[in-house]
């Protein structure tokens, strides 16, 4: 077997390679692969990001941490997929709706993957920090209390760290560390409300409906005194024919706690632009010789360098040091944190 001693990307004259130094035995060598498909792949997806952010320009939404975005854009009943294009949710027994799914039969639910990418965990955030927001309606009265939104542990009871459900007495119903407790607020069939997940620390938990909280915040043991992480979200979940039927759309995840202040913007919008993104996509920035920036996909920054007054294919390369990673496995290491011009 063959032992790889270094790797690094080039650029040149408009394409990408991948240059990988190995040693079999006594012998070494160097071997370079050209990354067509994958540059292809590269640029659609900054493609989407700057129409996606572009989308957002007249709103005041929160941006900053916002990791994953889950709304219109599905493959049939099944695959509900992330705007952003990291990790879609998978949903079950559920009926696509504009901007979402309807959860009506038994079993009918979505999952969002918290762990898809193994040892990587690009979302290893969910067990410390988090927001999670979605769009709700129910529309009518269950027969149960029934699940709306939630985070749950890897152990083998599937426990609900923090969780929202809906009773056949229209209150809202907490669930912190697997219990639940009934709150003396209600709800309406066919009123639209905003939900909102908090953890913040990885020990204290709290659930907002249209900004307000619902109960008080709880401190609960964390997930690592607990010995498990979270695997995935949890989107309806009617857990056993009580006659639910609810839609859920526009289901946005943030890797750290919202403020108050910034709950009652996500209700009011759709978005806000991160202005440096679309202007360097646009080639409107001028001759800055390198950014720092913060992709939705990741949850660390790096400075992109750029050598060329166009600087795509340099602001490309900085992306790609994320896609080939997944792509080949690799671990090659990101540049540093700064602004420079």
């Amino acid at each position: 077997m063959g032992e790889t001693l270094a790797n690094a990307l080039l650029n040149s004259d408009g394409a990408l390679h991948l240059s990988r130094e190995s040693v079999v035995g006594t012998r070494r060598g160097i071997s370079l692969a050209r990354l067509t498909e994958e540059l292809k792949t590269i640029k659609s997806t900054l493609s989407t990001w700057a129409r996606l952010d572009a989308s957002f320009s007249e709103s005041s939404r929160p941006t900053a941490g916002l990791v994953g975005f889950l709304s219109d854009a599905s493959s049939g009943d099944v695959t509900w997929i992330d705007d952003y294009r990291c990790v879609n949710a998978i949903a079950t027994k559920a009926a696509k709706a504009k901007n979402g799914f309807n959860f009506t039969a038994p079993g009918s639910r979505a999952m969002w993957s918290m762990s898809r990418w193994g040892p990587n965990k690009q979302y290893g955030f969910v067990s410390h920090n988090f927001t999670l927001v979605a769009t709700v309606t129910i529309h009518q009265v269950p027969s149960g209390s029934t699940p709306l939104l939630g985070a749950v542990l890897e152990d083998s009871k599937s426990k609900k760290l923090i969780g929202l459900s809906h009773s056949m007495n229209k209150t809202w119903k907490t669930v912190f560390n697997g219990k639940k407790t009934a709150h003396g607020s209600t709800w309406e069939p066919g009123r639209e409300y905003q939900v909102a997940l908090m953890l913040q620390d990885g020990n204290k938990g709290s659930v907002y409906v249209d900004g307000r909280p619902v109960g008080t915040p709880e401190t609960m043991p964390t997930v690592e005194t607990q010995g498990f992480e979270i695997p995935h979200f949890y989107i309806g979940g009617d857990e056993g024919g009580s006659g639910s039927d609810v839609t859920v759309t526009n289901v946005f995840l943030y890797n750290h706690p919202l403020s108050v202040g910034e709950l009652k913007t996500v209700k009011k919008s759709e978005g806000s632009v991160r202005v440096l993104r679309v202007l360097l996509l646009l080639g409107l920035c001028g001759p800055l010789r390198g950014v720092t920036r913060r992709d939705p996909c990741l949850q660390w920054e790096q400075y992109v360098p750029l050598h060329a007054s166009s600087g795509i294919i340099d602001v490309l390369l900085g992306y790609t040091f994320y896609f080939i990673n997944f792509i080949f496995g690799l671990n090659i290491p990101f540049p540093p944190v700064q602004f420079f011009i």
